[in-house]
């Protein structure tokens, strides 16, 4: 590839994926979204949307993700989203046509995956950059399944064997340079 220009990818925070497994990550991914961008970093909001008819009704039986409040991103995301680009997919992965223009068109060479959920649509994502000749990264703890921890530990295993085992990073692995420094605790010196 020929640029390198980084963008954090939040994959699918919206309401119809937070459940009791999953709503853990939604803190953290909210202060990763804070951190990236107050260094003025490139954000990616992915969002899901299932239709009538889909593979994942065919298939699965699941017709949840077809409206809103389901569709929504979190409210803690929405003061992050007008300093970010928006794209809707109806597939796992962000890679789809016009997503492919979109990180052609931006410069995007790295990809920094986080969000829900690590063993479906975080993986996937990560795959296709891979597959595509773009760095990806994983961001392990701040990606969470809405099917459990075995899931996301599952999602995690496949993603090393998938794109690399030094591509599955932990928040404290992000290069300094693109994300603030969190905020010093008040017993800090």
């Amino acid at each position: 590839m020929t640029s390198s220009r980084p963008v954090l990818v939040v994959t699918d925070m919206q309401n119809g994926f937070v459940r009791e497994q999953s709503a853990h990550i939604v803190p953290v991914v909210v202060d990763l979204v804070h951190r990236w961008q107050a260094v003025g970093g490139d954000t990616l909001f992915t969002r899901y949307l299932n239709y009538p008819g889909s593979p994942f009704e065919r298939f699965f039986g699941w017709q949840r993700l077809q409206s809103p409040p389901d569709t929504d991103f979190v409210p803690e995301l929405h003061p992050y989203l007008s300093r970010g680009v928006m794209l809707d997919k109806k597939i796992y992965s962000p890679f789809t046509s016009e997503g492919v223009e979109l990180f052609e068109r931006r410069g995007w060479g790295e990809f920094y995956f986080c969000g829900i959920a690590t063993e479906s649509c975080v993986l996937k994502g990560a795959v296709d950059a891979f597959e595509r000749g773009y760095a990806p990264w994983l961001v392990s703890d701040a990606s969470a399944s809405h099917a459990g921890t075995e899931a996301h530990e599952a999602g995690l295993l496949v993603a090393r064997r998938f794109i690399g085992p030094g591509q599955v990073i932990r928040l404290a692995d992000i290069p300094a340079a693109l994300i603030a420094l969190p905020p010093s605790s008040p017993n800090s010196c």
